[in-house]
């Protein structure tokens, strides 16, 4: 590898190891939940009141990242962002008040969507050349499942390991704060090797050779007379809503097919570990065969996949459904790390390309908010075991709707291209 190759990789490595650690301490309470219920003293109410807030601003923050992300740097708003984080992480290892923790919420809700999200993926799209989208991205979504699984793995071993078998709150308070500390430091360090390594990306654009140099607000109104954008942002909600069902596969098993905790426990690990493997063999085969067509048969077996766990009978038990749902979860990755590569297929200027992903992000992630509220009605319709049947089955209608969206978007960049 030579030394210019081995320089690009390495910025992208950084990019992914942020995008993989800045999360996980936000979301803490996926694994830690009762613990920090126990040592902030906080009700459920509260602590879910928190995270609704922060899906909000998540939604409504990434419009305006991908403004931020063109008229700053790009590598400047990402460090920022790590760093912010992180010096919040250190200030929730103190166990503040609750009104102190609303505050960090808040902090950590601005700087990991508003400063971070567009201007992460826009370092990645211009990293990489147009015949690389698919791979970089691939290994964006693949490689920060992957630190987030190894982070997560480390986390427990510092836990469990102060923890022991002891019970009180003094011990489970020691142990949560040595996790907090753990991601807030890998934060700070992150930040400063971004810093010094990832170049900035004005001098990623002229190594392009943009036409461009500096944002401007004509731009803009381009922007949103491309139709394309919005295809983009209509394959990545209907791919995201396929995706979502990832958070309910468990659920479906303990309650639907009736396997024990553990098992399901086990089986959502292997999950877990598709992330990579999904992500990773995604990239590769969209820059070999076609983002469109990757995306399209991802979709289809995804789909087809969710269909049939609602369909067939529950009585055929693990036997049939544990490959079923590692065969979904290869397939919920490989979407969701090939989406975002469709970018590299409609030539957009890289001085708008920030406000271009924070304009087809709004419009992908729409899902975070619109999702609950659909299950809330499909469960209160159908009930518990029907309610999964019924989400599975609109899930998976809404797959072969991203399909359609797919085969639009591939004829509009054809034509375009001729």
């Amino acid at each position: 590898m030579n030394k210019t190759l081995f320089k690009k990789y390495f910025q992208l490595f950084l990019v992914v190891l942020a995008a993989g650690s800045i999360y996980p301490l936000i979301f803490l309470k996926q694994g830690y939940q009762e613990s920090m219920l126990q040592v902030f003293n906080m009700t459920l109410p509260q602590l879910n009141t928190m995270y609704s807030v922060i899906g909000l601003v998540f939604v409504f923050g990434y419009a305006p990242s991908g403004y931020l992300s063109d008229v700053f740097s790009a590598k400047k708003l990402l460090a920022v962002s790590l760093f912010f984080t992180g010096l919040g992480g250190l200030w929730f290892a103190q166990i503040p008040g609750y009104n102190h923790v609303v505050i960090i919420f808040g902090l950590w809700g601005f700087f990991s969507v508003f400063t971070f999200w567009s201007a992460h993926m826009k370092i990645v799209r211009l990293l990489g050349t147009d015949n690389e989208q698919g791979k970089f991205f691939g290994i964006l979504d693949g490689g920060r499942g992957l630190v987030e699984a190894i982070l997560a793995s480390f986390a427990l071993f510092i836990f469990s390991g102060i923890l022991g078998n002891s019970i009180e709150i003094v011990d489970k308070r020691a142990a949560l704060i040595a996790v907090i500390y753990m991601y807030s430091i890998m934060l700070l360090v992150v930040s400063a090797l971004v810093m010094i390594f990832v170049q900035d990306d004005k001098k990623l654009i002229s190594n392009k050779d943009d036409k461009a140099n500096k944002f401007e607000w004509a731009y803009v109104k381009m922007l949103f007379k491309n139709k394309d954008v919005y295809l983009h942002g209509g394959i990545i909600f209907m791919g995201y809503i396929v995706f979502w069902t990832v958070y309910y596969i468990g659920g479906f098993l303990e309650s639907n097919v009736g396997l024990d905790s553990v098992t399901v426990a086990s089986i959502m690990v292997v999950v877990l570990w598709m992330r990579p493997i999904g992500g990773f063999l995604g990239g590769l085969l969209a820059d070999k065969f076609g983002r469109t067509s990757v995306q399209i048969v991802a979709l289809v077996i995804a789909s087809t996949c969710l269909l049939l766990a609602a369909l067939l009978p529950v009585s055929l038990g693990k036997a049939v459904f544990f490959p079923l749902v590692v065969v979904l979860a290869i397939f919920f990755y490989t979407i969701r790390g090939t989406y975002w590569s469709l970018l590299g297929d409609y030539k957009l200027e890289a001085f708008i390309l920030g406000t271009a992903i924070g304009v087809v992000s709004f419009i992908g992630y729409l899902p975070d908010v619109l999702i609950p509220i659909v299950n809330t009605f499909l469960w209160n319709t159908f009930g518990a075991q029907g309610g999964y049947n019924a989400y599975f089955i609109v899930s998976g209608l809404s797959g072969f709707v991203g399909v359609i969206l797919v085969i639009i978007f591939s004829k509009s960049i054809k034509k375009k291209s001729v």
